[in-house]
């Protein structure tokens, strides 16, 4: 492995500790003394959270440059940025698929084990009942909407990245600029 493949590997790692940490902080916090409509809007939200970012990075995958050379030339809005997210198709699927995308699945089974333990505790009951349905449920919402997420971001990758890229040029995030790959050189 080169130098700059380690940064990668030493930089995503740290930045799934660091997001797992705050995301299972702000969902202990927000479950802490919560109704179980805010609950299982919590945990909608991460699983939502993840289908979107596994949606991003299939399309960046499937994405084809061309389209968006075109649209940067005529200077549409979010193409640079979109053209920037195909050409580190690796790193971006890396990020949104891996990072975010199973730090979200591990979290949303976190939060899902939580409502189901205070599920058990508010009906006094020690059955396993509501930890098997809950944990089913919340499987396959995850993997079937990723299923319909992926045939999506296959059929639309350019849109998708499009938009993508028109986030980034809203928030003016260029994280593939010359002036932040120059930094891990």
């Amino acid at each position: 492995m080169n130098k700059k493949t380690i940064i990668w590997i030493t930089k995503v790692t740290l930045i799934s500790l660091v997001a797992a940490a705050v995301f299972t902080l702000a969902s202990a916090e927000i479950l802490g003394n919560t109704g179980f409509i805010i609950s299982f809007t919590v945990l909608a939200t991460f699983i939502i959270i993840g289908i979107i970012f596994d949606v991003i990075g299939i399309a960046v995958t499937a994405a084809n440059e061309a389209p968006f050379n075109s649209m940067a030339t005529r200077r549409q809005r979010g193409a640079v940025e979109a053209l920037q997210l195909v050409k580190n198709g690796s790193r971006v699927t890396s990020y949104c698929n891996d990072v975010i995308g199973d730090v979200t699945g591990i979290i949303s089974g976190t939060t899902a084990a939580l409502i189901a333990a205070r599920l058990m505790d508010g009906f006094s009951s020690e059955t396993i009942l509501f930890p098997v349905i809950i944990s089913a449920v919340v499987t396959g919402v995850t993997v079937g909407g990723k299923a319909i997420g992926k045939v999506f971001a296959f059929s639309k990758s350019t849109e998708i990245v499009l938009a993508a890229g028109k986030f980034l040029n809203f928030l003016k995030i260029k994280p593939f600029s010359k002036k932040n790959q120059d930094k891990t050189k």
